[in-house]
């Protein structure tokens, strides 16, 4: 009788275990929940590159990772609104293409580990130690080596337009105010002019009405050339910004390419788009386990320059062919 009892629990014992076994194997694997915060309006809203770079390493969006897009327009308000709604959701990691989304997101939350994608000077912006060591919960990739990127922009529009003795440059102050980097860069500009003999003129505006009047302020005060320093601000009214270029007949450099395939003159920048497919990789570490602050901030190791030539011929304009020669992209 003891060893027929013996044997009922130890078959309830294999049974209770083969149970729990299955019920484990049949539990679906939990789908990792990634926050992409966009810095504009825009319909879809999504960034393409970084979606490839994810199918590129396997993931299937809505089966194997779920992407929370958000896009929002650009005042840091609104981005520290929607970063506070991803943290609350919550996301298992937050992405961003943007300073003022990885500020707001780094204020929203110092555990969840986030990614930020072509965003310059992260180190003088606060959001790492280093580029070497991150720490913290953040790293990425970052588009600007260093203060001059925006002088190298300067050197090659007056290399476009030779002549030009007086430039505008277009800044948004609220950015100059709140981010010391910015006064910095602003400041290399203002050197760089100097070295290369050419009046600068810096525009500060605040909203979209101050964008249009300060075109006209431009045009009245004799610039020839415009320079549109790197500003989500601008991001989002970037259209409008080559719109006034053109209709002032201003020729323009721009810090993205974006700007250049809807009409403007001419970009240099380091590619930002392979720069956030490239995130990707970052997203795809930290979910099997690496830690940001111990992965190192990606740096460019090349820079695109793109013209316009449409653009050039209705501006009366002929780029040099030294100029054209080491263009990466000319758009006929």
């Amino acid at each position: 009788m003891r060893y027929h009892t013996v044997g009922i629990v130890a078959t309830l014992v294999l049974f209770l275990g083969w149970a729990w076994l299955t019920a484990q194997a049949q539990q679906p694997a939990k789908v990792p929940r990634i926050g992409f915060l966009l810095p504009s309006l825009r319909s879809p809203c999504r960034s393409e590159p970084f979606a490839q770079g994810l199918r590129e390493l396997g993931y299937v969006e809505g089966h194997t990772i779920v992407i929370e897009w958000r896009c929002v327009d650009g005042t840091p308000e609104r981005q520290r609104e929607m970063a506070v709604a991803m943290v609350q959701l919550p996301v298992d990691v937050f992405v961003t293409v943007a300073t003022d989304g990885a500020l707001a997101a780094m204020q929203a939350t110092r555990t969840i580990p986030m990614v930020f994608a072509a965003l310059a000077d992260p180190v003088a912006m606060g959001l790492v130690a280093s580029l070497a060591r991150p720490g913290g919960n953040v790293t990425g990739l970052t588009n600007q080596v260093d203060l001059d990127f925006d002088a190298k922009r300067l050197e090659l529009l007056l290399e476009a337009v030779p002549g030009v003795t007086r430039v505008a440059a277009l800044q948004h102050g609220a950015w100059v105010r709140a981010l010391p980097a910015r006064q910095r860069q602003q400041h290399v500009v203002e050197e760089a002019a100097r070295s290369l003999g050419v009046q600068l003129q810096i525009v500060e505006v605040e909203t979209l009405d101050e964008i249009e009047s300060a075109f006209a302020a431009m045009t009245r005060e004799g610039a020839e050339a415009l320079l549109v320093f790197t500003s989500t601000f601008f991001s989002t009214h970037g259209k409008r910004i080559v719109e006034l270029a053109a209709q002032h007949r201003l020729p323009a450099i721009y810090p993205s390419r974006t700007r250049v395939a809807v009409g403007g003159l001419m970009s240099y920048d380091a590619g930002n788009a392979e720069l956030t497919r490239r995130a990707a990789s970052y997203v795809d570490r930290i979910l099997k386990g690496a830690k940001p602050a111990d992965l190192p901030v990606e740096q460019p190791t090349k820079f695109e320059l793109v013209i316009n030539l449409k653009t050039a011929k209705a501006l009366g304009i002929t780029i040099p062919p030294t100029l054209l020669f080491r263009a990466d992209e000319v758009i006929k």
